[in-house]
């Protein structure tokens, strides 16, 4: 009797959410954890050094900036190794960089230069944790739940990194300085071990290098309804195929509108993102806030960002469309910063800056997996790191423009007009993407130069 054909697209878009999703959710949910966490983190050092180290606000920004940059060149770079040589490899490299920077920042950062070339180090591990791990549970999402399966497994992680980075700042560093914040960040070599032993390939990436016996165990562990299909039947393996310059594949006549729509959004919305987070204890304690209250509004960013996330991915995958949800997200968030221009009262500020992280941040969130399901597995990887290294441009330039905005005119307003707008245009500019549809049974592996080979007759 034939083997059952296996469309390995379809067994994992119609796989029902199980107890092997939840643990690679949860995996990429630790991970995106300390990214969350080291990225955010730097906006709580300036209050302790920005005196002892003579810091103008414009250096303060760089101060933030520096690690942004390593992020930019890990998030460039580790999309063509992951789709060459794999995903958990690069995320392996990933945390291991991370890891050992952030505990050279806590031993040995003594200067702004020092500083700032331990977190350019930093960030190149960085870049490889957020955008490798969108791709990887992008992989792994059913069709029906993608979006909010993604952002449980990505989006809570880093928020409560960013969350928790945000109390450290509160209760931590009043204690024991700054550095107490590098030293709970180098906690992730925990996780080192743990990933080692569990972290599986990418089921798709697997397909691509024809290991079929992987692929079998992996979806098994995934579907175990289906073991006994998967013992024999056939499997979509990769052909050997001359590798193709898979950035140069973005740009593509197919993929073109999209890929510069997605880039220019995501640049606007990191400038943003980062131009408010980083500078948002700071402005907040210029505006009458506590010191306590002030750290707080950068956890409470983080908080809300992650249930925007989740309230968009959710109408994503009901609704079937996300450009037009996108842009009004970022509309709204752009309004909402707007409104600390012309008010200034502490309610206002609680609600403004809990309705950035909810709008701005979590639009971000879907945008990321917007971007997974925009592109064809074998370029999957580098066009969400590309996506990810052309926003950390604008992540770079938000927290450098607002310090120097700051110290040019002396007030806040500048910066908080800047950031409004840039979110605005952002929403108009993501319409200019094509909307991602579904594909029919086998056409991504198949665009991806995917073919079937017969098992064993069972």
């Amino acid at each position: 009797m034939a083997a059952q054909a296996i469309d390995l697209h379809e067994e994992l878009a119609e796989a029902k959410v199980g107890k092997f999703h939840w643990r690679l959710g949860a995996i990429m949910g630790l991970l995106t954890l300390f990214d969350g966490y080291d990225t955010f983190n730097p906006a709580y050092v300036i209050h302790y050094v920005a005196k002892p180290w003579g810091l103008q606000a414009g250096q303060a920004g760089l101060l933030i900036s520096s690690g942004l940059v390593g992020f930019l060149l890990g998030a460039a770079i580790h999309g063509i190794i992951a789709d060459r040589l794999g995903r958990r490899g690069t995320l392996l490299g990933g945390l291991w960089i991370t890891s050992i920077f952030t505990l050279l920042t806590a031993t040995s950062a003594d200067s702004f230069l020092s500083f700032c070339i331990l977190r350019l180090l930093t960030g190149i591990g960085l870049g490889v944790l957020l955008p490798l791990a969108t791709t990887y549970i992008n992989e792994l999402a059913p069709r029906r739940v993608a979006n909010t399966f993604a952002l449980w497994g990505v989006a809570l992680g880093w928020a409560l990194g960013g969350t928790l980075a945000g109390v450290a700042g509160v209760f931590a560093t009043p204690l024991f300085g700054w550095t107490s914040l590098y030293w709970i960040g180098s906690l992730s070599f925990l996780l080192l071990p743990f990933m080692h032993l569990m972290l599986p390939e990418s089921p798709k990436f697997l397909a691509l290098q024809g290991r079929t016996d992987e692929i079998r165990d992996m979806l098994t562990k995934l579907r175990p309804e289906r073991a006994s299909v998967y013992a024999s039947a056939e499997i979509a393996v990769g052909q050997t195929e001359k590798p193709v310059n898979s950035v140069a594949a973005l740009l593509q006549s197919k993929y073109r509108r999209t890929t510069f729509a997605i880039w220019a959004s995501a640049f606007l919305s990191l400038f943003c993102i980062f131009g408010l987070s980083g500078w948002i204890p700071t402005v907040m304690m210029q505006r009458g806030e506590t010191f306590a209250a002030s750290f707080g509004f950068g956890a409470l960013m983080q908080i809300m960002s992650f249930v925007g996330a989740l309230v968009l991915g959710h109408l994503v995958d009901k609704s079937g469309s996300s450009r037009g949800l996108i842009a009004t997200w970022w509309a709204i968030g752009g309004l909402a910063v707007l409104s600390l221009v012309v008010m200034n009262d502490h309610i206002v500020n609680i609600t403004s800056v809990a309705a950035a992280g909810f709008f701005i941040i979590g639009a971000q969130f879907v945008l990321n997996n917007f971007t997974a399901a925009s592109y064809e597995t074998g370029v999957r990887a580098t066009a969400v790191g590309m996506e990810l290294g052309v926003a950390r441009v604008g992540a770079i330039l938000g927290p450098f423009v607002a310090g120097a905005l700051q110290q040019y005119y002396q007030s806040p307003t500048p910066m908080f007009l800047s950031i409004g707008v840039s979110a605005i245009a952002a929403g108009m500019i993501i319409l200019l993407a094509r909307q991602p549809v579904s594909a029919p049974s086998g056409s991504l592996e198949e665009a991806a130069g995917l073919r079937k080979v017969a098992q064993p007759a069972s």
